[in-house]
Parts: C-alpha cells; sequence; structure tokens
C-alpha cells in the first residue's frame, strides 16, 4: 500500500520517534511522492532509515532533531519543520519506551521516565499538533497506545498506566477534533515482536511492526478512529475488562 490519498504539493509527513521499527515501516508505506521527515535523537545517524523512505518513493526526505522528553522544545520542532517544508499533513507519534518493570517497582525515577516517555511526552505533542492542524483545518494524527493499557496487568502495571493515560487522552482528544477537518487515529496493538521486545516470549495473538504499519494504513484509508492490531484483541480485551479482579491478578504478562 503507497498511501492514503494521491499527495499534494504540500504533502508532507512527520514521523516523531525516526528510529522506531514501527513508525518506520509506516513512513514506508506512506512515502510515495511525499516529503517525508524523520524525527529523532541525533538525527543525523539516521541514514538507513532515510535510504529506506526514499527507496519507498518519497519526493524527499529529511530529519529534524527531536527529543520526546524535552517538552520546551515541542512547539518549537513542529514549527521548524513547517518553515522548512510546508504544511504538514500528517504526524505519527512513534516514540516511546517499555522500561523495566522490575527496576520500576522499587525505582521511583525510572518509574516517572516511562510514564514521562509514553504518557507526559505524547500529551504535551499531541497538543501541539493538534493545535497546528486546526489552525491549518486538516490534518491526521496517528497515536499508538496498547492493549496493556486497556486493563492494567501487575506484570507491567508502570508501562501499562502510561498507555491507559494515553489511550483515555487520546480517544477524548478524537472525540474533540470531529468537526474541525482534523482526525486522530488511535492504535492499539498487542505484543509485537520487534527490538523493544527483543529477548520477551511473545504473547497470544502477537503482530509484527510491519503488521501494525499495515493495519495503520487500512485505517487510515478507511477513515477509522480506532484500530486493533490484530483486530480479534477487540472481543478479547472486551471479555477480559469483566475479568474478576482475582482473576485479573494471575494473568500472565
Amino acid at each position: 500500500m503507497s498511501g492514503v490519498t494521491a499527495p499534494a504539493d504540500n504533502d508532507t509527513l512527520l514521523i516523531l520517534g525516526g528510529r522506531s521499527e514501527i513508525g518506520l515501516e509506516v513512513a514506508t508505506r506512506l512515502a510515495a511522492g511525499r516529503t517525508v521527515v524523520l524525527g529523532a535523537r541525533r538525527s543525523t545517524d539516521l541514514g538507513t532509515q532515510i535510504e529506506a523512505v526514499k527507496a519507498a518513493g518519497a519526493r524527499s526526505v529529511a530529519v529534524a532533531e527531536f527529543d520526546a522528553d524535552d517538552l520546551a522544545s515541542h512547539a518549537e520542532v513542529l514549527a521548524s519543520v513547517v518553515r522548512a517544508h510546508g504544511p504538514l499533513s500528517t504526524i505519527v507519534l512513534a516514540f516511546g519506551i517499555l522500561g523495566e518493570q522490575s527496576r520500576a517497582e522499587t525505582d521511583a525515577a525510572h518509574a516517572v521516565s516511562i510514564v514521562h516517555t509514553d504518557y507526559v511526552a505524547q500529551v504535551s505533542m499531541l497538543t501541539h499538533a493538534a493545535a497546528l492542524f486546526r489552525a491549518q483545518r486538516h490534518g491526521q494524527l496517528v497515536v499508538f497506545s496498547s492493549v496493556a493499557g486497556v486493563r492494567v496487568r501487575k506484570a507491567n502495571y508502570v508501562y501499562g498506566s502510561a498507555k491507559a493515560g494515553l489511550d483515555g487522552f487520546a480517544s477524548g482528544l478524537s472525540d474533540a477534533l470531529v468537526g474541525s477537518g482534523v482526525s486522530l487515529l488511535l492504535v492499539r496493538p498487542g505484543f509485537v515482536i520487534g527490538s523493544m521486545t527483543e529477548g520477551m516470549t511473545p504473547a497470544p495473538f502477537s503482530s509484527t511492526p510491519d503488521q501494525v504499519a499495515d493495519a495503520v494504513v487500512r485505517a487510515l484509508v478507511r477513515g477509522r478512529a480506532r484500530v486493533w492490531v490484530p483486530g480479534v484483541l477487540a472481543p478479547i480485551y472486551f471479555l477480559l475488562k469483566m475479568a474478576p479482579a482475582w482473576l485479573w491478578r494471575k494473568m500472565p504478562r
């Protein structure tokens, strides 16, 4: 799938999290005929990612220095990309960390760092991006939640709580944007087999970054507000949310 719509001359895609496997897979699927900007720390070291997006047919590929945890820089990151490349059409928030649950249970600073990156930084960037798109009266936002936030499990409650907060914020923002010309796609993947989960035993109904990216593009094409990856997780978690607490506490990762 090469894109969502026929790209206009000023059709610029911004991937925040330019090293993210999922973000890069989304970028290659949406690249054809577009300007693609990859935002990441050490942005001068994105040669492999740049070549992959160029090979996917991007009109041009650029980089932007982006540190998700530096909240004060978020507005200027967006403004600088607009100054350099014109109005943005799509912004994908593909940054985040898994962290170490065992460490976070006793190391408060580590717990806070997970929540800061996976929730606070997302809220900050989403607020700035939504304001930018409201002013343009058009634009697509893509946000990655997780099934870990649908009902938080004891095995990963720090990461899960951050995703739960993000899921709620993005759901409310999506509703608030109705009628503005701006859309928000909230993605709820299950366990994704990739560098972030390397060494972990895959959970049932796992997916890969390319499968998540395919689902994202299909959802954008269809104008969906939410997508579960894989789709079977939606009914499964509908039932799991009703499981009694004593049973839920026995749930594995």
